[in-house]
């Protein structure tokens, strides 16, 4: 045991711990009373207006004569509705990440020639710097693969001969590499994961630059390298639809704010990958499997309405699950009727686990997403509208793609690492003044007592 550790269980250090406590709380009526929107929300759920934003657009309800009303889910990729990109990447039978970031960060759709050209420009800058691996990843491996990948992030700073030169050259070639290395970075962290924490052997792979993303983290992270084209095929959907998720998402906010001030661009995408770490954002796909196996667990059958309900009602209790009283993976401070990503991820994923031992998960899942709405307004006395969000079958996904959980909320960073892209691209261009919002002071005048008169 080190001195930190010897220090948290002394009675002097728990008297710390109970004296900053009581001197932080807030009363909640103050809020109210000072007029604070929690969270930057309004009253009615929606977000306080703190941008103006070209890159994407997330659309879940309308505002008419005053009112907050439902709509389907729309989520626009510069002007292009993902499920219209989707569908014609599925028609083409071919991959799409590669054609959403290019949307992303140009701002336009590409054509046959300059999306191979980008493709093959994103798989050159897939390989990590010499000895990178052994001197910053296997040297001091991490349990949590979103801090190891927070780490490295930091680290390219060292790598780049102009890491604090913000022109947009060099902001797009800073942007190119990281996209392209952060699953690199991921999979290798979590082979050092693998072989330091679970005692396991680790497997490095050479990358293959004549594969497309996805196929090369399932490549990379598969022992025997062997993957279908189906599973290469769903993951890139994933990607495509983690890209981006407008500006004011946490970690896209955070991106934007940490941008605001001018810092260089690893100190900005290593932050957002800190704010999507946190279970209310992308690691709530996590929760959502550990929600699942108490509830295959606590219900006998898992075709019966009835019982599946009446555990539902245990979870929001606080009498079964995590006893957090959430049902994670339902409802979204955006989307009101459906979350379009849910959707379209549920229609493809649901074809591929057909007649597997999936399957039944995937439809346990979806008991919960139809029964859930009529609980929660059981249970709250709240009729709001309430729907499945993305992170409701994410999950699943992976865990059918045989990727380990300790990589889930990694592979929604290195889909989104696009959108934080264009985002801090954006800012730097247009924002030119530091994101500053105001909190209220409540404890003032206090008078000073000299050292020698404090008890």
């Amino acid at each position: 045991m080190d001195n930190l550790e010897k220090l948290k269980t002394t009675d002097k250090f728990k008297s710390m711990c109970e004296e900053f406590c009581k001197n932080s709380v807030i009363s909640q009526s103050l809020y109210n009373k000072f007029g604070v929107k929690r969270g930057l929300r309004n009253s009615d759920g929606s977000g306080v207006v703190a941008g103006i934003t070209n890159v994407c657009c997330v659309h879940g309800y309308v505002i008419s004569e005053g009112d907050k009303q439902p709509i389907e889910g729309e989520l626009i990729y510069r002007g292009y509705n993902v499920r219209d990109i989707v569908q014609g990447v599925l028609n083409d039978r071919r991959y799409g990440y590669e054609e959403v970031v290019y949307l992303l960060l140009l701002g336009s759709l590409p054509n046959e020639k300059e999306l191979q050209e980008f493709s093959r420009l994103l798989a050159e800058y897939r390989e990590l710097p010499r000895y990178f691996d052994e001197d910053v990843i296997m040297r001091n491996p991490s349990p949590n693969i979103m801090n190891k990948m927070q780490q490295a992030v930091l680290t390219l700073y060292s790598y780049d001969h102009e890491p604090e030169n913000n022109s947009p050259e060099v902001e797009m070639l800073q942007a190119l590499s990281v996209i392209s290395k952060l699953p690199a970075i991921m999979v290798s962290s979590y082979q050092a994961l693998r072989r330091f924490y679970h005692n396991d052997s680790m497997v490095m792979h050479q990358i293959n630059k004549d594969e497309s993303l996805a196929e090369s983290i399932l490549s990379t992270l598969r022992d025997d390298r062997a993957y279908t084209p189906e599973e290469a095929k769903l993951l890139d959907l994933c990607l495509m639809l983690h890209a981006e998720h407008g500006g004011g998402n946490n970690s896209t906010f955070t991106c934007r704010t940490v941008s605001s001030s001018g810092t260089d661009a690893y100190s900005a995408y290593a932050a957002a990958i800190g704010s999507l770490k946190g279970p209310r954002h992308g690691g709530a796909n996590i929760k959502v499997m550990q929600m699942l196996d108490f509830v295959k667990e606590g219900v006998h059958d898992w075709k019966d309405d009835e019982e599946v309900s009446a555990f539902l009602h245990k979870i929001m209790r606080k009498e079964a699950g995590d006893g957090s009283g959430l049902v994670y993976g339902m409802g979204h401070a955006v989307y009101t009727l459906s979350d379009p990503r849910a959707v379209i991820l549920k229609e493809n994923a649901m074809k591929l686990a057909k007649g597997t031992d999936f399957e039944a998960e995937f439809k346990l899942l979806d008991s919960i997403e139809r029964l859930t709405p009529k609980v929660f307004a059981e249970e709250r006395g709240d009729i709001k509208n309430i729907c499945a969000n993305v992170d409701m079958y994410s999950g699943l996904v992976y865990k059918m793609l045989k990727i380990p959980v300790e990589m889930y909320t990694a592979l929604f960073a290195c889909a989104r690492m696009a959108g934080w892209c264009a985002h801090r691209m954006e800012e730097m261009i247009n924002g030119k003044r530091i994101i500053r919002p105001a909190y209220k002071a409540i404890n003032l005048n206090k008078k000073y007592i000299p050292l020698k008169d404090r008890i």
